[in-house]
């Protein structure tokens, strides 16, 4: 989807809807359009070739064929990365990544279904087959590999704080004593900050957008995430939120699937390595994620087993 500025006076409205309020329902997060509607001359997102007599000995490839329709699980609250807008429309880096991997897996756009899945049921839903695949700054870990399979990774992230503009006592995880957090279930930065060296106190939802109500209302004192999530947010409203900047884990992002299909993974990682090298995977990255304020580096080495 080309980004582009809002020009009508009834989008203008919803715009300014969206910047007021924050919830859990899609769109309502801080409108992914009005975080990209800001940036003048924002750069075009590139477009893939649909390959074509693509056989792979996957069951979960051959499913989605005979099916016509690639199933990819993804987040739909998160801006710049998986955000779904007012009309339904998804957007961000994941949502790019998605594209292209399906591209070389033979999809189009319009063969693509994607599904919001919350963060605590990633595992449950891939592996009932409910997904072909997952795209939603989904961390790799070995615990998660004993019952999904990841390719990748295709960016790494790291935990950071998300705090009010005018706080000046949270300066980084050490200083957060006392100080009530909130983070999504299944999240492996609440599992970080969780652990009694920090003294924090947690809360738990099932949405972002829900833990920045929370902030918002000063009914917490921080979220935490990985840092390309909350430079999201802060960008939306850079006058009320900002990043701590201090990350303190390392967050590889994979694209989830069945445990067992090795013949996808495979394919899935070549997808990635191939966007990498023709360019692709940075033209995506700057006009999406590029527009929070995170520059762009090198995606890491993908990790074939």
């Amino acid at each position: 989807m080309k980004l582009r500025m809002a020009a009508s006076a009834a989008v203008l409205t919803t715009l300014a809807l969206a910047l007021t309020a924050c919830g859990g329902e899609s769109g309502n997060a801080g409108d992914q359009t009005a975080g990209d509607g800001t940036q003048k001359n924002a750069p075009k997102l590139p477009t893939y070739s649909v390959a074509t007599g693509v056989k792979i000995d996957s069951s979960t490839l051959k499913k989605a064929q005979q099916a016509g329709k690639l199933v990819i699980g993804a987040k739909n609250d998160q801006p710049y990365l998986g955000f779904e807008d007012t009309t339904g429309k998804r957007s961000g880096f994941d949502i790019e990544i998605a594209k292209m991997v399906a591209a070389d897996l033979g999809f189009k756009p319009e063969q693509i279904e994607f599904k919001t899945v919350d963060s605590n049921v990633r595992e449950t839903t891939i592996s009932k087959g409910e997904v072909d695949l997952y795209v939603g700054t989904y961390t790799i870990n070995d615990e998660r590999k004993k019952q999904v399979g990841f390719a990748g990774p295709y960016f790494k992230a790291g935990a950071d704080l998300l705090v009010r503009k005018d706080e000046k006592g949270i300066t980084g995880p050490d200083s957060l004593k006392g100080k009530t957090v909130c983070s999504i279930k299944g999240s492996t930065p609440l599992q970080e900050i969780k652990k009694s060296k920090y003294g924090a106190k947690t809360v738990e939802l099932s949405k972002y957008s829900e833990c920045v109500q929370q902030l918002l209302n000063n009914e917490v004192d921080a979220v935490t995430t990985d840092d390309a999530i909350l430079k999201g947010y802060a960008a939306q409203r850079p006058t009320k939120l900002k990043v701590v900047g201090k990350p303190f884990t390392e967050e590889p992002y994979g694209v989830g699937m069945n445990k067992d299909d090795k013949a996808l993974r495979d394919a899935v990682n070549d997808a990635l390595e191939k966007h990498e090298k023709n360019g692709d995977y940075k033209k995506a990255y700057e006009a999406t994620l590029g527009l929070s304020g995170s520059p762009y580096s090198e995606p890491p080495a993908v990790n074939r087993y």
